[in-house]
């Protein structure tokens, strides 16, 4: 036997190297605005990037793993876990980084090109285009935009029958649209792109500039102020008691930036001891407070949610800007979460470089900090500091709000699933995340909805739909619809209504029906969690059997998670941007004013010893959360050429279980472990 092991041994590994390809990922057609140009030079260099597979990541044991720290009936509630002990419990094994790198060896590529990131979570190697194309049986493409963007990308990629099981995405490869750069080389307002990950937007919509400020709550169905949300809300307390220890922080993408003087010109109306106070800037990836571009698309996102963000919570509560991305680069989602987990970094910037900002910024007026987080042979030290992207540099804020979002088909279900599973890590460390669901009803950013194959049930495989402006299926949001963030929805108060009726308990709000509409549906990537699966019975038995559109206008398998799952308002929101007041709409409002009211709970628990409330959505469908919610059964999410879904008694993928009780919830969470 001592003898015939290596052979053995051998036999098996030669095996292995002559093991069958087999299709990992496909995509039938470039994105909407993509068009494909030409080959990619064969000595062009490309950073691939192997993310290897995570012990226990499937959705069922994350979610087991999310609810023993969240459910309100679990006896580890609030017990979260720490940064170390995530990582340690997601490292692949040593079996997929040894298999991964022998297969890349073995296939021509000298070892010491490889590398593999200390967490043992990505190999990376800089090929050419020839040697990816051998490595990964594909052919790589140049693609343009139209805005002008460059992009490459293949239509499909294959593996080893044997590596397979322990890769679960390479970059780059199919994946379009995380970050549409801005063209030409100097950063002027006209050469900028404004900050959006995703193909499109989930950006405010401005309706209309106003001269004149109702202060009556008897006009806040024409004029959403803090204290219309206060009054529709009970959003009424004394605090914050525990400053110094709660966090709440408002995402941002460089070049979308606030403007100071309408900070405070918006302050000097609604809270006048907010007045010079700004937002704690943590800037990732170079990310700036630009003052180059000045107009409402590249001010309105983050004047608004600042200023209704920092109101709400007062001047004695400081509010974090994560401002993410340099001018030159450009940002997505991945990079905000490679600075809140290192583990989530590869070595040199971390990410797909055709759908993440890549740093250090190949322009050098761009970014070039340090990595802190990467391989052990290369420390990033004051003496030796290796430039690229921040892994791993900012600690997470208790509530993180974003009003940005993609369209679930811009990405792969493969690319999907792995952010998502980042968001499940978060959750499990105590941050509630928040996401704006779309302002697009059942459509996607930019009214783009999804055309064949017309069977949304086989949707989350390997190969995303195909989207465009003539299809007719609907196109859900993401991360909206990843289960382990919590989606904000969008409502208004239904006109000629005053939210003084709110205390007779009159319905005084609607599904938003002004300039947006509420964005929700059901997901074509990712299963129904446990805590939602009784609401979205309800709601298919009562509401949707039989189902009122033709089959494949959506996913009605019922068993596919729906958004979003709460709402605020998101109409009519006065503020004040490049020197004047208007009106604006869209989840963008919604979802940070849900971040103040669920950080003002946070400041109530950690005042008293308590843990954060961290990942929100098993509470809020419990049964002793009900009543905590006041529930919408007017409107409808119109897009794709259809009325899409109505808001109605119960949960609804329109406005989800309705707009939050703020007296009500607080009440239970302080009673909560």
């Amino acid at each position: 036997m001592l003898v015939l092991f290596p052979l053995v041994v051998a036999a098996a590994v030669a095996a292995q190297s002559l093991s069958p390809s087999v299709l990992h990922a496909k995509r039938s057609a470039p994105p909407a605005g993509w068009s494909r140009v030409r080959r990619h030079a064969p000595d062009a260099v490309l950073p691939l990037r192997f993310g290897l597979t995570q012990p226990n990541i499937d959705m069922a044991t994350l979610e087991t793993l999310l609810n023993d720290v969240s459910h309100p009936d679990s006896p580890n509630y609030g017990k979260h876990w720490s940064p170390g002990r995530v990582a340690s419990h997601f490292a692949p094994s040593n079996e997929a980084v040894h298999t991964v790198v022998s297969w890349i060896a073995d296939s021509g590529i000298a070892r010491d090109r490889v590398r593999v990131s200390s967490t043992k979570g990505w190999v990376l190697l800089n090929a050419t285009v020839a040697e990816a194309e051998d490595l990964l049986k594909t052919e790589y493409h140049v693609y343009e935009h139209d805005s002008g963007t460059a992009h490459v990308a293949c239509n499909e990629y294959h593996l080893p029958e044997h590596v397979v099981p322990h890769v679960e995405l390479v970059t780059p490869t199919i994946d379009f649209n995380a970050v549409v750069r801005r063209s030409g080389s100097t950063s002027t307002s006209t050469h900028i792109t404004v900050g959006q990950p995703g193909a499109g937007t989930v950006n405010p919509v401005f309706k209309s500039t106003i001269s004149n400020i109702f202060s009556e709550l008897e006009h806040c169905d024409t004029q959403t102020t803090p204290d219309c949300l206060r009054a529709l809300y009970d959003f009424y307390y004394l605090g914050p008691f525990a400053a110094s220890k709660n966090s709440y922080a408002i995402v941002e993408y460089t070049p979308q930036a606030y403007r100071g003087a309408d900070l405070d010109m918006f302050f000097k109306n609604f809270s006048s001891g907010l007045v010079g106070s700004r937002p704690v800037l943590e800037s990732i990836d170079g990310g700036v407070v630009q003052d180059v571009a000045e107009s409402f698309s590249f001010n309105g996102e983050s004047n608004l949610d600042l200023e209704y963000g920092m109101t709400l919570v007062t001047e004695r509560q400081p509010v974090t800007l994560y401002q993410v991305g340099d001018l030159e680069e450009g940002a997505s989602f991945n990079n905000l979460l490679d600075a809140l987990d290192g583990a989530y970094c590869t070595y040199e910037g971390g990410d797909d470089p055709t759908q993440d900002g890549i740093y250090p910024d190949s322009d050098p007026s761009g970014y070039q900090g340090c990595v802190v987080f990467f391989l052990a042979f290369f420390p990033c030290s004051n003496e030796f500091a290796a430039a690229g992207n921040d892994c791993g540099t900012i600690t997470p804020a208790h509530v993180i709000s974003t009003s940005y979002g993609y369209n679930e088909a811009d990405l792969s279900p493969f690319y999907t699933a792995r952010q998502c599973a980042e968001y499940a890590k978060l959750g499990m460390q105590g941050v509630t995340v928040l996401y704006s669901s779309g302002d697009n009803g059942v459509a996607g950013n930019n009214g783009l909805c999804l055309t064949a194959p017309n069977d949304p049930a086989t949707y989350n495989t390997s190969s995303p739909p195909v989207q465009s402006g003539s299809g007719q299926t609907f196109n859900p949001s993401f991360p909206s619809t990843c289960p382990f963030v919590t989606a904000v929805g969008a409502t208004q108060v239904i006109p000629g209504k005053s939210v003084l009726n709110t205390t007779h308990g009159e319905e005084v709000e609607q599904a938003c029906a002004q300039v947006i509409f509420s964005g929700g549906g059901f997901s074509n990537y990712f299963g129904v969690p446990d805590y939602q699966k009784g609401v979205v019975e309800d709601y298919i038995k009562n509401n949707l059997t039989p189902s009122p559109y033709p089959a494949g206008t959506y996913n009605t398998t019922g068993t596919s998670r729906v958004y979003p799952d709460i709402s605020a308002n998101g109409a009519n929101y006065v503020i004040a941007v490049d020197g004047q007041f208007g009106l604006v709409y869209g989840t963008s409002a919604s979802t940070p004013v849900v971040g103040a009211m669920l950080t003002m709970i946070n400041d109530a628990r950690l005042f008293v010893g308590k843990s954060p409330i961290g990942f929100i959505n098993p509470m809020i469908y419990s049964p002793g959360f009900q009543g905590a919610f006041n529930d919408i059964t007017k409107g409808t999410n119109p897009g794709c050429g259809t009325d899409g879904f109505s808001a109605v008694k119960g949960f609804d993928p329109v406005t989800g279980l309705g707009t939050p009780n703020f007296l009500e919830l607080l009440k239970l969470w302080s009673l909560a472990p």
